[in-house]
């Protein structure tokens, strides 16, 4: 930021990762914004057309002071002690303290994609959103408390969105389909039961198996699905707040077969809070039964189901309990990428030699990076910047900048701990992630979310 001028290009940046944590980004943009632009962005733009005379700072802080989710860095000073995160200090008057996220309360309306080219991620997927944020509350997952509180489209919204879907383009992905009321599903289900399309989707819940979509999914000839047990026992899901029993994920994996699925794929995570060799064990006993389950049926098609594993190393996030937790259960980088190693390894080899099984797992040193870029903060700016420009490895470049991964990748605290993303405001009781920290490492499951009658985490309001 020291060497952008008046004449610079006005940078604005947003996304889902800088709404859990915006400061490793920070040094890099004019304007951040954080949540869902959506309800701001006419706003914005129109304040930016009538402010292009303004001096640029002048600029930023009246958007600051006027739209929510308007984060303009170079006016917050983000204070150290001893090399620990303080607070940030706002550095024009009448700034807010935090950052208030811009959030769609009211919104009925289903995005899709509007762009499709040979260019693009998904060149020949049609994407469809059925909703914003989960109520399940598992503690692992950012989505689950930076989207609160989560809201479900309509299915009017979404077969609305669906009926863009330009000439031509025959296949569709649903986004959050596992998040779906079961009754909106089904009538989504029912009526692309009529198209000639395939779905394609990221994971389904296994408790959330209807016969519609199955149903469907037969009918769109899908020959691969995926569930997400997440912890690899059922102690761990009781942690992690799944809820999702042994019998439950059996039923499923056969229900899925049954419907004509051939390549089943299973996602776990290892380095769980409280996490043991036992518990690695368990998954593997899992996947052991859940083969057991589902040969027969292949074998009576003439085909066998395929069990694709996809095993990865947990990641703490910021907005989530598990915020408080260090990577690896390790306070040293070594040992932590040591122990995921060797987990993921006591995982390969307690599979070793069974028949149409496939292990995909993750480098422990990769996700080392993501929990150090997770939990960062402006000091890793000229680290990523080094990285860049001198194609730097991420300890080297850390190293001669007098950091080391312990600082972010070991970074732990409790109810009272400044945390450099705790400049952003997303509604949530100061003290909530810390209770159901402390609730999770005694094994203690939270009900969903309701916001109609609920107020635990501070989000939904009278």
């Amino acid at each position: 930021q020291a060497a952008i001028s008046a004449v610079s290009p006005l940078v604005v940046i947003g996304g889902v990762a800088l709404s859990v944590n915006p400061e490793t980004a920070a040094p890099f943009a004019d304007l951040l914004v954080i949540g869902e632009v959506e309800t701001i962005f006419s706003q914005l733009i129109q304040m930016l057309r009538d402010g292009m005379r303004q001096p640029r700072l002048e600029l930023l802080a009246a958007l600051c002071r006027v739209l929510p989710g308007c984060y303009p860095p170079a006016l917050y000073e983000a204070v150290y002690e001893d090399g620990r995160y303080q607070g940030h200090r706002a550095l024009a008057a009448k700034l807010p303290a935090r950052i208030r996220r811009a959030v769609a309360e009211d919104r009925d309306e289903a995005g899709f994609s509007r762009l499709l080219t040979p260019h693009c991620e998904f060149p020949d997927l049609f994407l469809v959103e059925m909703g914003r944020g989960c109520s399940r509350a598992c503690r692992f997952c950012a989505a689950g408390f930076v989207y609160r509180p989560s809201r479900r489209w309509s299915a009017a919204a979404i077969l609305a969105a669906l009926a863009a879907r330009p000439v031509g383009i025959d296949r569709i992905g649903l986004l959050g389909m596992e998040m779906t009321p079961p009754e909106t599903l089904d009538r989504v289900t029912r009526a692309l039961a009529g198209e000639d399309c395939a779905l394609s989707f990221s994971s389904l819940r296994a408790d959330a198996l209807s016969d519609t979509l199955l149903q469907t999914l037969a009918a769109s000839h899908l020959k691969s699905a995926a569930i997400a047990p997440d912890g690899c026992s059922q102690r761990l899901r009781q942690v992690i707040n799944k809820g999702l029993s042994e019998e439950v994920l059996l039923a499923a994996a056969e229900r899925l077969c049954d419907a004509g699925i051939v390549r089943l794929k299973l996602y776990f995570m290892i380095g769980l809070p409280t996490e043991t060799d036992a518990d690695i064990l368990e998954a593997v006993d899992l996947v052991a039964k859940i083969k057991a389950r589902i040969d027969p049926i292949g074998q009576a098609r003439g085909r066998i189901c395929d069990i694709s594993l996809s095993v990865n190393c947990f990641v703490p996030k910021p907005w989530t309990p598990f915020q408080y937790h260090i990577f690896g259960g390790e306070h040293e980088a070594k040992a932590a990428v040591a122990t995921c190693r060797r987990r993921l390894n006591l995982f390969r080899r307690g599979l070793r030699g069974v028949a149409n099984l496939s292990f995909h797992d993750d480098k422990p040193e990769n996700a080392l990076w993501q929990a150090v870029l997770a939990k960062g903060d402006r000091r890793l700016a000229p680290v990523l910047l080094d990285m860049a420009r001198c194609r730097r490895p991420f300890r080297q470049a850390m190293k001669s900048h007098g950091l080391a991964p312990e600082n972010y990748a070991a970074l732990t605290g409790d109810a009272e701990t400044a945390f450099p993303w705790l400049i952003l405001d997303h509604g949530l009781n100061g003290d909530y992630l810390w209770r159901e920290y402390s609730r999770a490492l005694a094994g203690l499951p939270t009900a969903p979310c309701q916001p109609q009658s609920c107020r635990r985490c501070g989000v939904c309001h009278d």
